[in-house]
């Protein structure tokens, strides 16, 4: 696999004259959108004075022409950047995927299915919304990997009755083979609890498990504070996490700097990164030509692939049953 020193170099001299072609293009776009923000505001403003010039009122009418404006004006900016977006996918990032390894495919409208990460057990909750898109996938030194941005939401209804939805997880999701087929599940979740309470009451809290298997305490400290880990076989769950795999996992959400859940679920792992955001989107209000958001494109794809090297996952440590 290129290395991200290497994929810069591909970056800027390959594909910057492209990246410059789409900068025109994203200027011309940033105005358009700015100028019809701006149309939209003057009209809810105007709404709202007519309203309150002849009525005297400023109540819930009032406030559904800014409403009405806000809705108005995110539909037609996603409509005005389509062309822009999906010329930017199919100039820029596929061939900077296709550059990392030529085995790795690129679909942009596509994602992880609903059903590997309903599998996963990583997050419990209906889902009543999941969306995804850059799809990648391939073998990397013969291990299947596959990942996409995620953002999946649950509807819940409070005491009053009133809808909200509710964000299940949104960030970059990771499908891997692990070379070995899983009798049972194993779930590495953020531990916020111990971070929050302390190691007594926090542990205390997740020996509840709500709703999940039993709690599985491991002897490396630094990995019981950083994960809390649940299994319905503790003795698998320790033969995968050996304290080599252990030190992998810790070296990998150090370099991520972002919650990670993780889980060994037949025979792959499943890497959640919550970045709250899509990571593979062109910029709109921002220079494409910024070295930052460049960099932000080349790191995300280095870590996704990179996890292969990183956590070993092509050392045939195992059988597979």
């Amino acid at each position: 696999m290129k290395s991200i020193s290497d994929l810069t170099d591909f970056y800027y001299n390959t594909l910057y004259p492209t990246i410059e072609s789409l900068e025109e293009q994203r200027k011309a776009l940033a105005n358009r959108a700015w100028r019809m923000f701006a149309a939209m505001a003057l009209l809810a403003v105007a709404g709202i004075f007519l309203r309150w010039y002849y009525f005297h009122a400023f109540d819930a009418l009032s406030s559904m022409f800014v409403i009405a404006g806000a809705i108005i004006a995110a539909w037609r900016y996603r409509h005005m950047i389509q062309d822009y977006r999906l010329e930017f996918k199919m100039r820029v990032m596929k061939p900077l995927v296709e550059a990392i390894d030529s085995t790795l495919h690129y679909m942009p409208a596509a994602s992880v299915s609903q059903t590997l990460f309903e599998r996963s057990g990583l997050f419990q909750g209906h889902i009543d919304r999941f969306e995804g898109n850059d799809l990648i996938q391939g073998s990397i030194a013969s291990v299947n990997l596959q990942f996409s941005d995620l953002h999946v939401e649950s509807l819940t209804t409070d005491a009053k009755g009133n809808s909200h939805r509710t964000t299940i997880f949104q960030g970059l999701y990771i499908v891997a083979e692990f070379n070995k087929h899983f009798k049972s599940q194993t779930i590495l979740l953020p531990d916020n609890a111990e971070k929050i309470f302390g190691s007594v009451l926090g542990n205390w809290l997740q020996s509840k498990h709500f709703g999940r298997d039993p709690l599985i305490i491991l002897d490396n400290t630094a990995f019981e504070k950083a994960f809390v880990v649940y299994g319905n076989d503790p003795i698998e769950s320790r033969y995968i996490l050996t304290h080599t795999m252990m030190e992998r996992l810790l070296n990998f959400k150090q370099k991520v700097a972002h919650p990670v859940s993780i889980s060994f679920v037949d025979a792959n792992i499943h890497i959640a990164i919550a970045y709250n955001k899509d990571l593979f989107e062109p910029t709109v209000f921002q220079s494409l030509l910024k070295y930052d958001n460049t960099m932000s494109y080349i790191r995300a794809l280095s870590l996704a692939v990179g996890i292969v090297e990183e956590l070993k996952l092509n050392e045939r440590l195992w059988s597979k049953l």
